[in-house]
Order: C-alpha cells, then structure tokens, then sequence
C-alpha cells in the first residue's frame, strides 16, 4: 500500500449548496466515518483525490465537520457564506484501483430518506486549492485509467464491433448499453480489444443482495444499472471473446458483471463457452466473478477450463453474509466449499472483498476472513462496497464496535499471510 504524505495541513470541511455548488467551510476540519464512529483522520490518510473520481452531493444530508478550537463535531445545517441556504454533504466516488480509509459522514435533514444510490462515498476535503480524499492506491494495473480512455476512439471502435459481429445479441448489449449507456470501464476495454473484457450472462440469481446493481425493490436504493434481459449462446460468447484473447499483451474474459445475476446459474451456458473458446485459442485467462454459491458447478467449470475465480464476500461472519446477500436456499459455508474444491483443482481463487470502514477492520471481522484465507485464497481484492453508508449500518444491524483502521487491518493480513496478494483487478495468469 502506498500512503502519500498528504497536505501539509489538515483539509477543510467540503460542502454544496442546493444547487451543487461547492465550498469549504472556513474553519470546520473534514471528518471521517468508521463504522459509527466519527474520525478526525491523519493527513498521511489524504491523497490527492485520484484522476478519473466523482463528487458527489448528498441531497437532505447534513454535513459534519470537527470545531478545532473545541475539538468537538459540528452538524452543519446551513450555508455560511449563505444564512438560510441549507448545506448538504459531499462525498467522493473515487476511480478504480482505490481503496477508501474513510467515508464521508452525514447526518439526514429528514427521516424519511430514500438511501442514496449505490456509489461508494469516500471522504473528502480541500486544502490549498485541491481536492484530498481518504484513500490509497490499491492496485497499480492501468487497465481502467481515466486518460486511457478517449471518447471519439471508443465511439469508432464500438462502431467496428458491431458491423464485425451485426447479429451478435451479446456484442450488441455491450456496446448500446454498457458501453454507450453507462460507459463501463470493461466494456470500453472490450471494443478497443484490450485488457480485461466483460461477459454477462444471466438473467436470474439466487441472492437478493442489499447493495445488488441492477434490481433493487422499490423501496430500497435506485439500481445503478439494468439487468441483461437475455441469455446469450456459448457460440455468440465465443465468437465475440476469442479474438480478444487472440490479441497481444495481457487479456482476460471474465463472467458475471454488474448488468446481470448470478452466472453460475447459467453454468452449462458458460461451460459449452468456455470448451468452444479453448479449442480456438489458448491465449489469455477465462475468470468468473460469483457468488460462490453453487460447489458442483465452479468444479464442472474449471474441468472446463476455467483459469480463475473471483468470490464476492461482503463480510466472512455468516450472519453478516446472510444479512447482505439474502441468500435463496444457500449459505457462507458452500461458498467455503467451492474455495476447498477450487484449490484441490489448482484453480485461482481471489476473494472480491467489499471494504466499509469500521466494519470490515472489526477484530472479529479480521479473525473470521483469515478463517476463509487459511483454505488456499490467493489474492484480495480491495473493492470499495457501493452503498448508502448509514442505511448499510441499519440493514445490516451492525452495533458500534471497535475499529483496528484499514491501514492497521491490511498489515495485520500481511503478516498473517505473506504470500497473499493484495490488489484492485483480476490477475492475468497467462
């Protein structure tokens, strides 16, 4: 982990007006949110906030800000440089390959909030002319670099996609809706016939994830995106995925992304892919991104040829894990499983770990994943969890606790497992 000597100062509060205009408070110091607790983090904890990242104003929610003179938290409710002008907070999205030390705290200026959209909300000041957020550089892979991608270059490749394959369903979402629709990092990545490229291919799942994003009820938070409404065939997968393995450098197909369910429920789909991709080409890595849900199917898949597999896991405790996922007829310990099976078959397993500060770096938290990591896990991937941080705190039923502090929890793991990598992507491995 790289820490950056952050400002020489300590940065100020940041916040919006109704309208989205931003401000520093003259005097108020940016805190941070651990779990329930407010922290007045170090200025080592600062970055420059990272090219490519978003702000982020949080409507009806008060800003906090610590009073250096008193040393005590301060609501922020209203505007000062505009009496009577509410003032609401302000967080960053930041860009891929970051991992969050705090997130942005708010206090709600009504009860009855709609949770805010599946983003994750880091903190966030302003010191001497920039931005500065809470956050290390994860993972120096450049695959999803905001500079590496130029709009007019993406727009006439995506045009030569789909006058390449015209009657390809799968290429056709990835470009009109992944690309063009929610500019997807992965999916630029697969018209420009680079890096790591999506495939998604379910429609259904098996869990009814609290931060899911792509179905949400209609009371929860707004999905972030929609759902893939078809199944494609192994021959329209293989057909637009192996002339991207054939491509020099470092590539990668992976299943299972955010614009669908689970995809090991689509196994036999991905299996008959997977077999007509090999027999073309043995260039480049097949990954799976799941659940872990379903042993049998992951064994089955990498028989296969599937290189490796990518494990979400919002939190190694099973109460927590049934809490998040809400599973339909499954639980933490066939995920378990699965990583005892992948490891018998020599298959790379990665875990897609969702860090919230104050909960992921609970003690109790620490000894249940290093359980998980004992089975042969070979890499963490340190995602930043994409959701309301105070409606996840309530959901999830999570008590105040202590905190170790994601700097202190990632060097505890390192100790413990010093052959355990550490990152952002899934790895290459051919």
């Amino acid at each position: 982990m790289k820490l950056y000597p952050g400002p020489e100062g300590q940065p100020r509060l940041l916040f919006a007006d109704p309208q989205g205009r931003l401000y520093d408070h003259p005097e108020l110091l940016a805190l941070g949110l651990s779990g329930h607790d407010l922290v007045l983090p170090e200025p080592e904890d600062f970055r420059p906030l990272p090219q490519g990242s978003a702000l982020y104003v949080l409507p009806e929610r008060h800003p906090l800000g610590l009073d250096p003179s008193s040393g005590t938290p301060v609501v922020l409710t209203e505007n000062p440089f505009r009496p009577g002008e509410p003032a609401w907070a302000v967080a960053a999205f930041l860009a891929p390959a970051h991992t969050q030390l705090y997130l942005s705290p708010y206090e709600p200026a009504r009860e009855d909030l709609t949770p805010l959209p599946l983003y994750s909300y880091a903190c966030v000041g302003w010191w001497r002319g920039r931005f500065w957020a809470t956050a290390f550089r994860s993972d120096w892979d450049p695959r999803q670099e905001a500079r590496r991608f130029d709009p007019q270059r993406i727009e006439r490749a995506a045009e030569r996609m789909l006058r390449a394959f015209p009657g390809n369903r799968l290429v056709r979402h990835l470009v009109e809706n992944c690309v063009r629709r929610y500019r997807c990092p992965a999916a630029r990545n697969f018209v420009l016939r680079r890096f790591e490229a999506p495939v998604p291919v379910s429609r259904s799942c098996n869990a009814r994830c609290l931060g899911c994003l792509s179905e949400q009820p209609a009371e929860g938070p707004p999905a972030a995106q929609e759902r893939i409404s078809f199944v494609p065939q192994p021959e329209e997968i293989a057909e637009a995925m192996i002339p991207h393995l054939r491509r020099p450098g470092p590539v990668m197909i992976s299943f299972g992304q955010g614009c669908e369910g689970e995809p090991l429920l689509e196994s036999r789909i991905i299996e008959k892919a997977i077999l007509l991709i090999r027999r073309a080409t043995s260039r480049g890595t097949i990954n799976l991104n799941t659940n872990g849900s379903l042993p049998e199917a992951l064994e089955r898949l990498v028989r296969a040829g599937l290189d490796s597999v990518r494990i979400s896991l919002p939190s190694a405790r099973p109460e927590y894990h049934r809490r998040y996922f809400r599973p339909r007829g499954w639980s933490l310990s066939e995920v378990a499983e699965g990583i005892r099976i992948l490891k018998a078959a020599r298959c790379f397993v990665s875990l897609n770990y969702f860090v919230f500060p104050g909960f992921t770096d609970q003690p109790e938290e620490l000894e249940a994943l290093s359980e998980l990591l004992s089975l042969g896990v070979d890499f963490l991937q340190l995602r930043n969890l994409a959701i309301d941080p105070l409606w996840f705190l309530a959901e999830m039923e999570i008590p105040p606790g202590e905190a170790l502090g994601i700097r202190t929890w990632l060097s505890e793991l390192r100790r413990r497992f010093p052959g355990l990598r550490f990152g952002y992507f899934n790895p290459y491995l051919r």
